[in-house]
């Protein structure tokens, strides 16, 4: 599968609303994966300096990932592809 990143912007002193969105993301990512689609919520990064909140999924397509945005409440506005790598398997790409 495929990974792409949600950008969000959360205010730096509201953790709760980073959190809050986290949850309502991966709940709203398990609801679509019942009804058939490929995808899961990866990671979860809140970078409060920058406000912003980065939900990495896994995917077969980003309106996957769009509809589980729009089920969850989430703005969508930026949806890269990515790439997430894991420090063990480094050299593989």
């Amino acid at each position: 599968m495929a990974q792409f990143m949600l950008e969000l912007y959360v205010s730096r002193s509201d953790r709760d609303a980073a959190l809050d969105r986290a949850e309502r993301a991966r709940i709203c990512a398990k609801q679509v994966q019942r009804e058939g689609a490929a995808v899961r919520l990866s990671l979860v990064i809140f970078v409060a300096e920058d406000e912003t909140c980065l939900l990495v999924y896994e995917a077969a397509s980003v309106q996957i990932v769009r509809r589980c945005a729009h089920l969850a409440g989430l703005p969508v506005e930026h949806i890269v592809d990515a790439i997430v790598v894991d420090p063990e398997m480094a050299d593989v790409i």
